[in-house]
């Protein structure tokens, strides 16, 4: 076995025993440990990512060298590697651009304490990318929902307390589904690994046997990850722990929490019940209802809102909306539409945090009164926000006309849901337009001098270099999309 080989499993533990390290240092110690921990992950992520793309075939690691039962098995194609290097590029940014806002929100003897939910957050993330195990993968769901809420109410103010109950509830929910879902699996199956499943799955399918109990499973575990990526009508929890938390967690949780789960749910369809079963059963049919839904009522949502971050935190549910309805158009195009924009929409929304944090520091306050002519009076967070609004419509050049370019594309052709998709995407897109464009018109709304807001802004390297490099990343999504899709489709084909 390669070194290389190693590097995922170790990428997990790595994180995982860092969390407790962070509990006993200190804020400043724990910080730097975070941050190495993130970049040594991120920087294994690339290797395994050129190991696979050179041998073109994925391996699987067996911990301890045990089969199943009694092992654990980590299995890692294109896809894997690349999610996982990208989750840690993200990551590390958002942890950047906050890094004033913890100091000012987090009390001194609780920052470290902040460090160990982040590195229990990256290792969570990690094993849902990268676990072959169906009770495995349930199990680290449950640490990454233990680590959003403590990201979301560390910052302990009453509003914050109830986001992370809300959260906390609708998670358990979405959990309970999910572990259901996988006992029906293990009942009819015998198995936990996703490739003894899949096999499995096959045999009882071709035969018409537990026919029931195999769409229940499907259902239950559907339901249950779409609850918890925040699916309309299931994001009531969403506005409030994205709104109050502070910068890097809500910049963290839009990202990447719910694409974890996303990512779960995908492995699911494609490698534990296989997508063709998938699409026989009609669970699609119900996820692209309810995607189309939650573009629409999203966007409704966020227009009505007077408060930034909210009205950014509503334009997240619109977007997993997009993400479900090419999940629901039960194609392999669709469902390299809806990868690609779970990579726009972490790099966009991410920047669309930090750059509103830059405007309200620049500000008296996130309601939209208060930040008219602040993309002035901050001119590097005014430029990102333009850029991160301008992707979220879909302008060309940007990451997320590539995504509404594939989401289009993926239509074509589908007959009976080709006309309800290209339908959506217009009116999503003319829905964004309004309240993303109103905000950047507003910014740049001159305040006259009588009405002048003399505010002093602090220098802030690590949030600006944030706000950089989050805009060149989407502008390298945007007019380099080529080999990322390439790639996409590789995974996909390594699923099987």
């Amino acid at each position: 076995m390669e070194l290389v080989q190693n590097f995922p499993f170790m990428s997990i533990i790595l994180s995982l025993f860092s969390g407790p390290l962070c509990s006993i240092l200190n804020g400043k110690w724990a910080k730097r440990v975070n941050t190495a921990v993130i970049i040594l992950v991120g920087a294994m992520s690339a290797a395994v990512l050129v190991f696979v793309l050179d041998t073109g075939e994925p391996f699987i690691y067996r911990m301890g060298h045990f089969p199943a039962p009694w092992g654990n098995e980590i299995r890692v194609g294109v896809l894997e590697a690349f999610m996982a290097g990208f989750f840690c590029v993200i990551m590390l940014l958002c942890m950047m651009g906050g890094s004033r806002e913890r100091e000012q929100h987090i009390e001194e003897s609780k920052q470290n304490l902040y460090y160990v939910m982040g590195n229990l957050l990256l290792c969570s993330l990690l094993a849902l990318i990268y676990t072959n195990d169906l009770f495995t993968a349930y199990v680290f769901v449950e640490i990454n929902t233990i680590s959003a809420c403590g990201l979301i109410m560390i910052r302990q103010t009453g509003r914050t307390i109830e986001a992370a109950t809300r959260y906390m509830i609708m998670s358990l929910l979405g959990s309970g589904l999910l572990l259901l879902g996988i006992c029906h699996l293990y009942a009819v199956t015998g198995h936990l690994l996703m490739s003894n499943i899949a096999q499995q799955v096959q045999v009882l399918s071709a035969t018409y046997q537990y026919h029931t109990t195999l769409m229940v499973a499907l259902g239950l575990m559907s339901v249950g990850l779409a609850i918890k990526s925040a699916l309309y009508p299931f994001h009531a929890w969403l506005p409030d722990a994205y709104g109050y938390s502070t910068l890097s967690s809500s910049a963290i949780l839009s990202s990447l929490v719910s694409k974890g789960y996303i990512f779960l749910l995908l492995k699911i369809f494609y490698r534990v019940m296989g997508f063709q079963v998938v699409t026989e059963s009609r669970v699609v049919n119900v996820l692209f209802v309810f995607g189309i839904l939650g573009m629409m009522m999203g966007s409704v949502n966020a227009i009505r809102t007077e408060d930034l971050k909210r009205m950014i935190s509503y334009s997240s549910v619109a977007q997993i909306g997009y993400i479900y309805m090419g999940l629901g158009l039960a194609t392999e195009a669709g469902s390299v539409a809806s990868i690609y924009h779970v990579l726009s929409h972490a790099a966009t929304k991410s920047l669309l945090f930090v750059a509103a944090a830059g405007l309200t520091d620049a500000s008296r306050g996130n309601h939209f009164k208060d930040i008219t002519g602040a993309g002035y009076r901050n001119k590097l967070a005014g430029v990102a926000f333009t850029v991160g609004s301008l992707s979220m419509v879909g302008m060309p050049g940007f990451s997320g006309f590539i995504s509404k370019l594939f989401f289009a594309q993926a239509a074509v052709g589908h007959g009976v849901k080709m006309l309800p998709t290209f339908i959506a995407l217009a009116i999503s897109t003319v829905l964004n337009a309004i309240y993303f464009m109103k905000t950047v018109i507003r910014i740049y709304t001159p305040v006259p001098k009588s009405e002048g807001r003399a505010i002093s802004i602090q220098e802030q390297p690590s949030k600006s270099t944030a706000l950089l490099l989050f805009v060149l990343l989407n502008l390298i999504l945007g007019l380099n999309s080529e080999p990322v899709i390439r790639l996409i489709q590789s995974g996909l084909k390594m699923f099987d």
